[in-house]
């Protein structure tokens, strides 16, 4: 018998298939209808993947929850992303599942990106425009279904920590067509009355698509427009839409939106009994100044001695009496003596005491001082002042 080569064992064939399989694929996306749905017990699913024509064998390693997150079930049509892999015990190639999701979520994904950079841009998510919510408003308005699982979370909290606080519900569809349109008209409607202080637009979890009215403009450009503080608490606490980004406040779920809402009646009685016994504090701390301040004027010498100390402060008086004399006299004799030497220099200066030696001082008619004969014609009329009087004199 003629050999072509070596003899390869089973395993030794389906690992290199599986070489050449995983080697020859990058990872992407399969579209598929769901059958032959298992979720083991191990947390892993097993499931075919099929169109009208083909089926493909897959599996899903720990994606138990994310399966029973979205509810699916046989039948269902999914997009899930994953690589081709091979199962060398069976000898069969399979789709190794790593991110599954419902056909249709990478089309709304897409538009969730857009109107939210859109939206982000124009700053509306920008955290200087979100408004305080009020710490216990008297009024509450509420927007989702009056029959759904929300309200219902909602109202018992309240119910159960504030059972007077008036909730005012607007009812309005929260899935499907037109959602969006009436949720916004509810936060107008509350705006125009101006009858509630805070506003609060909820639902119960689903997936994106039950989400989607409150991804949509139309509801976003009424939260932002709102003059009332908005919470949205919109879905399960992994669930993030474009309401919540625009809102004042995201809550998690309808329960903990009714939370924040009205606050917690025993940390508010803990916070005022927090503020009475600081009150107190201060105020008997300052009493207590006050006592010893009065009990050390009353241990003073003012209080003990008040004739010893009226005397001590005149005996004090005259002695600044008699210093501001002393003072007083010693001054004036000071000036006295600076007066005579200014009169002494001022008699040594006199003009008059020259004219006593003989001296005279000339002037012409205008009165200005003759110092020199250059200048003088025959005939000028001068003035000789002497110690006596003025002669009239001409010069010839």
């Amino acid at each position: 018998m003629r050999e072509y080569g070596p003899i390869w064992s089973v395993s030794d064939a389906n690992s290199a298939v599986r070489d050449l399989v995983e080697n020859s694929f990058m990872p992407f996306w399969l579209r598929g209808e769901i059958s032959n749905l298992v979720i083991h017990r191990s947390g892993h699913v097993y499931l075919s993947l099929k169109d009208e024509r083909s089926q493909i064998r897959a599996v899903y390693f720990g994606g138990a929850a994310a399966v029973r997150e979205l509810q699916l079930q046989n039948g269902a049509l999914i997009e899930a992303h994953g690589r081709l892999t091979v199962y060398e015990v069976r000898g069969e190639y399979q789709f190794s599942i790593r991110t599954i999701r419902p056909t249709g979520l990478g089309e709304l994904q897409r538009r969730f990106e857009e109107l939210k950079r859109k939206l982000e841009g124009e700053g509306l998510f920008a955290p200087e425009r979100k408004r305080p919510i009020p710490a216990l408003p008297r009024a509450v308005g509420v927007i989702t279904s009056p029959t759904g699982a929300a309200i219902r979370d909602f109202l018992q909290i309240v119910d159960r920590r504030f059972p007077n606080l008036p909730v005012k519900i607007y009812p309005a569809q929260v899935q499907g067509t037109g959602a969006a349109a009436q949720v916004a008209a509810g936060i107008e409607f509350f705006n125009r009355a101006g009858n509630v202080e805070v506003l609060v637009v909820t639902r119960g979890g689903g997936s994106m698509e039950d989400l989607w009215p409150f991804n949509e403009e139309i509801l976003a450009r009424a939260v932002a427009a709102s003059r009332i503080p908005v919470i949205s608490a919109v879905g399960h606490e992994i669930d993030f839409t474009i309401c919540d980004f625009v809102a004042d406040l995201r809550a998690p779920t309808p329960s903990a939106a009714a939370e924040l809402v009205i606050g917690r009646r025993e940390e508010m009685e803990a916070a005022v009994d927090r503020l009475a016994k600081t009150l107190r504090r201060a105020v008997d701390f300052r009493l207590m100044e006050v006592r010893g301040a009065l009990d050390r004027l009353a241990g003073s010498a003012c209080f003990r001695e008040p004739r010893h100390l009226v005397q001590m402060r005149g005996q004090q008086l005259d002695e600044l009496q008699l210093r501001l004399t002393a003072a007083a006299e010693l001054a004036v004799t000071v000036r006295r003596h600076q007066l005579e030497a200014l009169a002494g220099r001022l008699h040594i200066l006199d003009p008059r005491r020259q004219l006593e030696r003989g001296y005279a001082i000339l002037t012409d008619r205008e009165g200005r001082p003759v110092v020199s004969v250059q200048g003088q014609r025959r005939g000028a009329e001068l003035s000789a002042r002497l110690v006596d009087g003025t002669l009239e004199l001409t010069v010839r």
